[in-house]
């Protein structure tokens, strides 16, 4: 395993244990930074971050949200407001309501975040449905290896697929490298049916999204699209009313063209299977990351939840996002239009 991996691992699971027998959270340490100067002077000049003021912009984030957020149940340790600092380039008032965000996101949609641990998807690990490329891009940005062809609809609901998502972005994130130099997607459509594909309707489309583009203190920084068949035209038609435009210009569709893939990503980082030179496609590695991490998501989403915080009808969704009730209609003509592409 990479150093890369290596250093994200943490104690070893306790998935035997009840939640009842759970020992009690260690206290968060004071934070140390553990950035590179060469990461500081990239965090200072793309995301206005400023060492000698980043405590106290951490400081300031929280008396906000103990003064306007007092019934939010959160974590307020230093290490995690600079989470979200760094995602909106350490604007208070867009931090803020990106910490609401996430919380509401978490609450709305139970049957992605209850009971999320690694051990409850072993069964979607074990598929290779997702996996995180052992090194990183030119750029230091970690890739997630998304292969919709793994998943069995028969097997298990399309919410299990996006868990497995929310477990590998929330472990990512607990890097400072990666919440400064954010993360690549490379996504093989491979195989993909129509029949497969119209489970991805517009609900779930809105759902993902908004999670990725303001519920989550991720930067995504480019979508490589590769082996996409002609359906993925009827795919993308479903996500692109919901992308902003800046998220839009970052997808890359690739076909099966692995030369034009590798002018974004170089051989020497890529499995074989895209072409490159870093060996066979290995998913038990980053698996093991997610499992050693069995008691951190234990503490974190497998606690009862309280009754739904006040402040959380604050949260906003992307602007432009439709109802349930538009999104069925708009699943209607998708269908049509997935059809005709097929």
């Amino acid at each position: 395993m990479s150093e890369e991996s290596d250093s994200l691992r943490t104690s070893p699971s306790v998935a035997s244990l009840s939640e009842n027998e759970l020992p009690p959270a260690p206290k968060p340490p004071g934070y140390v930074c553990s950035l590179t100067e060469e990461l500081v002077a990239k965090a200072r000049e793309e995301l206005q971050e400023k060492p000698e003021w980043r405590l106290r912009d951490a400081q300031a984030l929280r008396d906000m949200v103990r003064k306007e957020c007092p019934g939010l149940r959160t974590a307020l340790d230093d290490a995690f407001l600079l989470r979200f600092l760094r995602a909106r380039k350490f604007d208070y008032d867009r931090a803020l309501q990106l910490l609401i965000n996430y919380h509401s996101c978490r609450r709305s949609w139970p049957e992605v975040f209850q009971n999320l641990k690694p051990s409850a998807l072993k069964e979607v690990l074990a598929s290779g449905f997702l996996t995180v490329l052992p090194h990183t891009d030119p750029r230091g940005c970690h890739i997630l290896c998304i292969r919709p062809d793994r998943w069995i609809p028969s097997s298990y609901p399309i919410t299990e697929n996006i868990r497995v998502i929310y477990l590998t972005l929330e472990k990512l994130i607990q890097s400072e490298e990666t919440q400064v130099n954010g993360i690549v997607i490379l996504a093989d459509y491979k195989g993909v049916s129509l029949s497969k594909a119209s489970h991805f309707g517009p609900f779930i489309a809105k759902k993902v999204i908004g999670i990725l583009q303001d519920g989550f203190p991720i930067r995504i920084k480019a979508v490589h699209i590769v082996n996409e068949p002609r359906i993925f035209k009827g795919i993308f038609a479903i996500i692109k009313p919901f992308l902003k435009e800046k998220i839009a210009n970052r997808f890359f569709l690739h076909g099966s063209d692995l030369n034009s893939l590798h002018t974004n990503l170089p051989k020497s980082i890529l499995p074989k299977e895209y072409g490159g030179t870093a060996g066979e496609l290995d998913i038990a590695a980053w698996n093991a990351v997610l499992l050693a991490s069995e008691e951190d998501f234990v503490r974190e989403f497998c606690q009862p939840v309280p009754a739904c915080d006040s402040i959380l009808g604050r949260a906003l969704l992307p602007e432009g996002l439709p109802s349930e009730a538009q999104c069925d209609d708009s699943m209607r003509a998708v269908k049509s239009q997935l059809y005709s592409c097929y």
